[in-house]
């Protein structure tokens, strides 16, 4: 987060539905606007729908031949809405001549061609801030989990191995949390409310960055393997895209040793997934806690299998509250940009 940046409030669960959610505010409208929508936004309950109630919606994934269908729709488009998941490539943009703004779902913009964009005057939007709180909760959830073996342990119960006169089964021991060393690989919004809540566990925490920040209190590591040689554990919430692929490699992993933990919020070729599978199996990592993955929905069988990893289907932000307030910011960018020309919160 910028020095003096105030992130957006995420409403209680009662006061989710914005104005967004009244069709009676586009009462007055005679005619709606036109816009395409990439894909699918079925990770929140009612997007779809709200965007066909309030635009007339291209829904270009259900067309066969995509390239005809922006030749055939294209003309006169100036919005497009999409996700991290569908994303915008510069075909998409070259191929609407009137476009002026993509509003994305979701903070991750690393499927967005935003020099392409720059190039045409094509305005980005995302939603940041409303899902920061849900993301960091999850990476702490991880970070527990793998720590005090709780994947481990359920399936250990479950499958009816408990045996009698066994304070904790025959699992191995995990490892405590609080008082230990924490490294944060970006201290952006996300990466800072993960620091926050470390601070409750009484832990020494570090963070590696672009750059130094000098309005925060932890401590700078310029090098990311200097970074994972002083942690415990090392969460990985950096920014996606081709500048971090594999930023957490081998020798970061094993730097790391083989009782450090990694968690993975961001996204997944971040970390190299090869050379993570081979740490853990050659016992030179300790765990890996992961949200996401390199080639998603596809999971190693290692991962899987494995007693030393923890593994979720990419759920950071799913949940109901965050999910509407994604909702709701993409379907206020829209709004904004046919009424002033202008997007609220630009992609950075």
């Amino acid at each position: 987060m910028r020095a003096g940046a105030r992130p957006r409030p995420v409403p209680p669960p009662d006061q989710v539905a914005s104005r967004f959610s009244h069709p009676h505010l586009y009462d007055n409208m005679t005619t709606k606007h036109r816009i395409i929508q990439v894909g699918s936004l079925a990770g929140s309950p009612t997007a779809n729908q709200n965007l066909a109630e309030r635009y007339d919606v291209v829904e270009l994934w259900k067309y066969p031949d995509r390239k005809a269908a922006l030749a055939e729709h294209g003309k006169g488009i100036t919005a497009v809405v999409t996700s991290a998941n569908h994303g915008a490539d510069a075909e998409l943009i070259n191929a609407l001549p009137d476009l002026k703004a993509i509003c994305s779902w979701g903070v991750g913009y690393e499927t967005i061609d935003i020099q392409a964009a720059k190039q045409r005057g094509v305005q980005v939007s995302n939603t940041p801030d409303v899902l920061t709180d849900c993301v960091a909760d999850l990476a702490w959830g991880l970070l527990i989990a793998g720590a005090r073996r709780m994947g481990q342990g359920e399936r250990f119960v479950r499958a009816g191995l408990w045996g009698s006169g066994q304070v904790h089964g025959s699992i191995p021991l995990g490892l405590r949390v609080s008082g230990k060393k924490l490294g944060i690989v970006g201290l952006g919004r996300i990466g800072e409310a993960i620091a926050r809540r470390g601070a409750g566990f009484d832990m020494d925490i570090r963070y590696h960055n672009r750059r130094k920040r000098d309005d925060v209190p932890y401590g700078y590591e310029a090098s990311l393997t200097g970074l994972a040689e002083w942690a415990d554990f090392l969460v990985v919430a950096t920014v996606g895209g081709a500048g971090t692929r594999h930023l957490v490699n081998r020798d970061v992993l094993e730097a790391l040793g083989p009782d450090g933990i990694v968690v993975n919020i961001a996204r997944g070729p971040v970390i190299d997934e090869a050379a993570l599978v081979a740490a853990l199996q050659a016992g030179k990592l300790g765990c890996a806690a992961l949200d996401v993955f390199e080639h998603e929905p596809k999971v190693p069988e290692a991962l899987m299998i494995s007693d030393k990893a923890v593994v979720l289907p990419h759920i950071g932000s799913a949940t109901l509250e965050t999910r509407l307030s994604m909702e709701n910011l993409v379907l206020e960018n829209l709004q904004a940009f046919f009424e002033t020309g202008k997007v609220v919160t630009p992609a950075e």
